[in-house]
């Protein structure tokens, strides 16, 4: 088989370094890729928003198989153009991505199938927000409609914080996305990943993960794309798992069906978990990132096999099989990131961190310049690591982190804290 991966961050080189362990592949293409992606498959130079040449490309190479990573392009319409043109292809179709491309849509839906979410109103204008936000006080969260990248989002602990938003969405921070904006409750508690494979009222649960959102330790500084992730966390126990299955991934399922926008692909259930039980903060209709990172690396199964299967209407046969370790990922990034940085900046210390056979780094926002690795994105590297415990594999994958430096790098230095700290609890309860 021959398999084309849409994308260029940290998740898309995570899938290729997992399709290219499937015995069913023989060639791995990305498009575009970075310099990671580029030392295992075939990079091609076409932006993953590019649907008229990625079509082309496929028909061309005759790709058997294309898995779409990030979220822009399945917004755009990729499954529905490559699907008219009789090719293979893993994503969801564009009416079924609005779920994760328009938040206001997403929660007038949670509203509707009653799936539990924090409590919102939607505006078009500045003033109407900001005549709200008096009403009700902060702290609240203010929210870009449409897709920021993972940026869209600000906690405000102050009213004057949460006006400062509003202005900035509405004077055009995030351009179209944030034309209209969501301002919802703010929610204590722990957020939790719940990821899974979904073809129309059926869905594959893939191991629970918790992502590290905001851009230093303690959870301080601007919300990010994410900093850091692991898998599993024991946040989710059975019982919540159950109750987010029944309350949350089938009413989903069920209800995009009713809306005549029936979901293929994986689906994303970023939630909250807290006084307030089980609610949803956001759906995205993609693997998450840097969740994907560490969810492939415990992946033991073939996820070809699997996406396969799914796609002939077999999804009742997938039945991934999951090491039983932790497994961590660091990202590292550009100073200034989630705002400005500079790029060009060389990496060294790669090929040391790996030394660890249990240690595998991917590539971001990387580009190959001269034979050497420079910086080129904000999310410059994920370290993966996996260990028996969480607390191995934090050790070790910040042993790998030191190994590698450029200019202005930093990373959040507690990835995984809240897992020790209930593991340490639980062991002084005992």
């Amino acid at each position: 088989m021959r398999v084309l991966i849409v994308g260029n961050g940290g998740r898309e080189h995570a899938l290729v370094w997992k399709v290219k362990q499937s015995p069913l592949v023989k060639e791995v293409y990305c498009a575009s890729g970075n310099a990671g992606i580029g030392k295992i498959a075939t990079r091609v130079n076409i932006s993953p928003t590019d649907i008229y040449n990625l079509v082309r490309f496929a028909k061309e190479k005759k790709i058997d198989l294309t898995i779409v990573g990030p979220e822009q392009p399945l917004s755009e319409g990729i499954t529905d153009r490559f699907e008219e043109e009789g090719l293979k292809v893993f994503g969801h179709k564009k009416s079924a991505a609005i779920l994760e491309a328009s938040k206001v849509f997403a929660k007038n839906f949670m509203k509707k199938y009653s799936v539990p979410t924090a409590k919102f109103k939607s505006f078009d204008n500045e003033k109407d927000a900001i005549e709200f936000i008096k009403s009700v006080g902060a702290p609240t969260v203010i929210k870009a409609d449409g897709l920021a990248a993972g940026k869209g989002v600000v906690v405000a602990k102050t009213e004057e914080e949460a006006f400062q938003a509003v202005k900035d969405m509405f004077a055009g921070k995030f351009g179209p996305a944030s034309k209209r904006v969501v301002i919802e409750e703010f929610l204590e508690g722990e957020e939790a990943s719940y990821i899974c494979f979904v073809k129309d009222d059926k869905f594959v649960p893939m191991p629970t993960s918790q992502d590290h959102k905001r851009a230093f330790d303690n959870d301080e500084g601007p919300n990010t794309g994410g900093m850091g992730a692991y898998s599993p966390t024991s946040l989710i126990n059975p019982e919540i798992e159950k109750e987010i299955q029944e309350r949350i991934i089938l009413p989903t399922l069920k209800g995009m069906i009713n809306e005549g926008r029936p979901m293929s692909g994986f689906l994303y259930a970023g939630l909250m978990i807290g006084p307030k039980g089980i609610n949803v903060l956001e759906f995205n209709v993609r693997m998450g990132d840097p969740e994907t990172q560490p969810i492939m690396r415990r992946l033991k199964s073939d996820l070809v096999e699997h996406i396969l299967q799914i796609l002939e209407g077999d999804i009742d046969k997938v039945k991934p099989q999951w090491i039983e370790e932790y497994a961590i990922g660091v990202v590292m990034a550009s100073k200034g990131y989630p705002d400005s940085y500079q790029k060009g900046f060389e990496i060294t210390g790669i090929e040391e961190a790996e030394k660890d056979p249990d240690v595998v780094v991917f590539h971001a926002g990387t580009e190959e310049k001269d034979g050497k690795i420079i910086t080129n994105g904000g999310r410059v590297l994920t370290i993966t690591a996996t260990g028996k415990d969480i607390n191995q594999a934090r050790e070790k994958v910040y042993s790998a982190v030191e190994k590698i430096h450029f200019e202005g790098a930093f990373y959040r230095k507690d990835i995984g804290f809240r897992e020790v700290n209930r593991k340490n609890k639980a062991v002084s309860q005992s």
